[in-house]
């Protein structure tokens, strides 16, 4: 099946204000936080395979990798699940350090036990969480994240989700420290990871000779 654009109906059904924080995101691949001018991230509460509540700090000191789609996508959704699987590979012992999250846009149909046997067939360590309407709509907000229903066919059932493609990875605060396209090879994936956390090690050395 033909991979329909990030943006589809964009211009009717993304509020303003969302649209141009995710617009100056996504026009900037693999963008650093310290140069984007728009906050990406923010609080959450939201449930996990298990059906145990979590929220943005059950993840804090931990690297995040964040992606946003539903379980019935015919081709983003697998595409970038399977790239952030083989990054977790690359990364080796790194990865320990990393944590994937699978954020559904599709709560009626996506329910805690779907998500969870969806993520583990690409990789155990990939969580997928899922939430009310109201929960995932809040989250989608934070991370400028736009997603509507698409009828695919005559059938009530035959519903997709057009949704914006891209993978979000978060600093252990929970910042925003870089983005990327969903079928980024899981190589890039893990060089850019790698990157990111030599950084953020390197700038903690240096805070820690500051003070001495």
């Amino acid at each position: 099946m033909r991979r329909r654009p990030i943006f589809s109906h964009l211009g009717r059904a993304m509020p303003f204000g969302i649209a141009v924080a995710t617009v100056l995101v996504l026009s900037q691949p693999l963008v650093r936080g310290a140069n984007s001018p728009v906050t990406i991230g923010g609080p959450f509460t939201l449930t996990s395979p298990d059906g145990t509540t979590v929220t943005d700090q059950t993840y804090r000191g931990k690297w995040l990798l964040v992606y946003f789609g539903f379980t019935s996508c015919p081709d983003s959704c697998p595409t970038a699940l399977l790239e952030i699987a083989a990054a977790l590979e690359e990364l080796g012992p790194d990865a320990d350090k990393l944590q994937p999250l699978f954020i559904t846009v599709d709560p009626q149909r996506d329910t805690s036990a779907v998500m969870g046997n969806y993520t583990h067939s690409f990789d155990p360590r990939i969580v997928g969480l899922t939430g009310t309407p109201q929960q995932i709509a809040a989250v989608a907000q934070e991370y400028g994240v736009y997603y509507a229903p698409h009828k695919s066919g005559p059938d009530a059932k035959n519903v997709l989700m057009d949704h914006s493609t891209y993978l979000y990875l978060m600093d252990p605060e929970g910042k925003f420290a870089r983005g990327f396209d969903a079928n980024t090879p899981g190589d890039r994936i893990a060089e850019a990871v790698r990157g990111a956390m030599a950084k953020a090690r390197e700038n903690a050395s240096h805070r820690g000779r500051s003070t001495q």
